[in-house]
């Protein structure tokens, strides 16, 4: 009889673990957005943003601290609203960038500091250089999508670049060294 129970124990342990284990969710593309600004000259606040890009979250709801993201985004898939500064950020000046180039960003901690924030270190290679950010995190929801019928999350995240950093520092002070940016995603769990 001790071993029935001990069985069934160790059957329903397991069971809860796999349950409470991340589970994947893709990324909504049409519904995910990067969006930077930054001071130029002192006269206005310009903006700028990558969409459509991919990634993944591991997800694990009952224990936040356990998940992860890897996001990752051609540098020419970058949005500027005006051709010719589009140009001016491919050019040497700034990116020099080639077709295939990538900006990636891959989570290494994730320390939850409240019922819906966590903040969010992570690996960023912007540039041809990597450097560890933080992303100060917020989960926006999470349940089944009211059109799709499938679990569903989004979530807001924001930091602060020093893009000098990133070999990218052309023009700075007048045109500030720091980007602000704000991270809006949506995530689809996977098949």
């Amino acid at each position: 009889m001790k071993n029935i129970l001990l069985a069934a124990a160790l059957i329903g342990t397991a069971a809860t673990s796999a349950f409470a284990a991340p589970e994947k969710y893709m990324l909504d593309a049409s519904h995910s957005q990067v969006v930077f600004t930054y001071n130029h000259l002192g006269y206005s606040t310009t903006t700028g943003m990558f969409s459509g890009f991919e990634g993944e979250i591991m997800f694990d709801q009952e224990d936040p601290a356990n998940s992860s993201v890897t996001v990752s985004m051609p540098v020419k898939s970058m949005l500027t609203g005006w051709q010719a500064r589009f140009d001016h950020f491919m050019s040497g000046d700034f990116f020099d960038a080639s077709d295939d180039e990538m900006v990636t960003f891959t989570s290494t901690g994730i320390e939850v500091t409240g019922e819906k924030t966590a903040k969010i270190t992570g690996d960023l290679t912007l540039n041809g250089v990597t450097k560890s950010v933080v992303l100060d995190a917020t989960l926006n929801q999470s349940g089944e999508h009211p059109m799709a019928k499938k679990p569903w999350a989004g979530f807001d995240a924001t930091t602060t670049l020093v893009r000098s950093e990133y070999n990218l520092g052309q023009f700075a002070p007048y045109v500030s060294d720091e980007v602000q940016v704000h991270i809006s995603i949506e995530a689809m769990k996977a098949e």
